[in-house]
């Protein structure tokens, strides 16, 4: 049996009401909520973050790493190596990048069901357009993760599916751009409509299905009313809210967030289908096996969607690049050093302390030297799953920072150890010395198109 053994989806903390568009512009904007990755996350944070809920609900260790992103943080350097290094994957697990469409997305899903490595399948996208645009609308930001593999462990056994591949263009982008261009709405809608049609069939044909075994369908894509015309035409017992209206359309991650949050809920012997548009139209089906009833995901699409703070519409702009604002007063930070940044990975990506065998005490950062002046008399122990208590904090509103106060706070972990660090994802009234926190994989800083990345704390909400 074949298919998925695990998955995590990730929905940032922030919201932007659409509302704020219009209020602030005029024009755009709409009803509901849009996800907006913080200024200190990006893609690869993004599916760091992804992947850790996904390796949290399994035990195997993947193969192959796939990261899919339209909006990735580098070209010409592999963005799922870093990726890897947070993750604290083997030094045997290949890493590889597939980008550059939305089709590259569920490619990666495919090649990772039809081969017979265990891979996780990283997909994260960062989704906006022109102020007042239906893409700054309707875009979202988010993350899934998809643990494929082989066994007894599987929760959702792979059954197979068709694809309807077509030459057109409905939405593209130039490299360098910042945003896409579309094409007239209409013609979108008929193909897809077609390639739709011919996909569902020949995917119900090819499996021995009919659309009365279908428990529930998510149908995703970047083609709002193909969407909603192909959805009303399946005939199926269920079809999955698509998110849209709560966090928007998340790009390349949407589809395998769409599925984590049908698995979240499904059955054992429920037959689910993910039927996503992106140049073409592919359908894929899964059932759900006895597995999944003992399988609880650590955080459920849902929980992360109804656990949100607000960011004004302006903000969300500077957090972009698109609205200018005025920098920090002080020196933009340096170049980070690769020699350094190589030499410390186990503690910069992976957040590996060490404790003394003899006294136990914790080191963070890690320390070659026991309190006795033993040397290498050291356990290596993983903090990045670590709970902590703020135990003092300060708002320093005079440090770099693309998005000023900073919150620092003083984190005495459970089980020991403490360390300085800042704290992401909270407003500044609401911090409290004895709040709880848990670490989150964030970047730091850009200087001279690198990314500094490590990790923060956030409230544990």
């Amino acid at each position: 049996m074949r298919g998925i053994i695990s998955y995590g989806g990730y929905v940032p903390y922030r919201r932007l009401d659409r509302s704020e568009i219009t209020a602030v512009m005029g024009s755009g904007g709409g009803a509901g909520t849009r996800s907006v990755a913080s200024f200190d996350e990006d893609t690869t944070t993004m599916g760091v973050e992804a992947g850790r809920l996904a390796l949290a609900g399994s035990e195997t260790t993947p193969d192959k790493l796939f990261f899919s992103s339209v909006s990735p943080t580098y070209f010409d350097r592999t963005n799922a190596t870093g990726v890897h290094a947070a993750l604290r994957l083997p030094l045997g697990t290949s890493a590889v990048d597939m980008l550059g469409s939305q089709r590259s997305a569920i490619g990666a899903l495919d090649a990772a069901l039809d081969s017979s490595s265990t891979a996780l399948v990283i997909a994260a996208d960062m989704r906006t357009g022109r102020p007042t645009s239906g893409d700054e609308t309707a875009g979202g930001d988010g993350a899934s993760a998809l643990l494929v593999g082989s066994g007894d462990d599987v929760i959702a056994e792979d059954l197979g599916g068709a694809v309807a591949t077509a030459e057109f263009v409905d939405r593209w982008r130039e490299p360098g751009d910042a945003t896409s261009k579309l094409w007239e709405e209409r013609f979108g809608e008929v193909v897809y409509g077609q390639l739709a049609a011919r996909a569902w069939a020949d995917a119900l044909d090819s499996c021995g299905l009919q659309n009365s075994d279908v428990s529930i369908a998510a149908v995703t894509g970047l083609h709002g009313r193909a969407i909603t015309r192909t959805a009303s035409k399946l005939g199926v017992e269920s079809v999955a809210d698509d998110l849209t209206a709560v966090i928007g359309n998340t790009g390349a991650a949407h589809p395998g967030l769409l599925l984590a949050s049908m698995l979240d809920t499904a059955n054992p012997g429920d037959i689910v289908a993910l039927v996503t548009y992106a140049d073409g139209v592919q359908v894929r089906f899964f059932r759900a096996t006895d597995a999944i009833a003992g399988h609880a995901s650590k955080r459920p699409v849902a929980a992360q969607i109804a656990n949100a703070g607000s960011v004004p519409y302006a903000k969300f702009l500077s957090w972009r690049g698109i609205l200018e604002v005025e920098p920090p007063r002080r020196p933009e930070p340096d170049r980070p050093s690769s020699s350094a940044a190589y030499r410390n990975e186990d503690w910069k990506f992976g957040l590996v302390a060490s404790r003394d065998q003899e006294s136990a005490e914790m080191f963070l950062p890690p320390s070659r030297v026991s309190p006795d002046g033993g040397i290498d008399q050291m356990d290596r122990i993983a903090m990045a799953d670590a709970v902590g208590t703020i135990s003092a904090f300060t708002i320093d509103k005079l440090v770099y920072s693309p998005s000023p106060p900073v919150v620092f706070g003083i984190i005495d972990f459970d089980g020991g150890g403490r360390l300085p660090i800042e704290i992401a994802d909270v407003d500044a009234d609401e911090v409290k010395v004895g709040d709880k926190v848990e670490m989150t994989f964030r970047r730091l800083y850009v200087g001279d198109g690198i990314s500094n990345y490590f990790w923060k704390a956030r409230p544990l909400r």
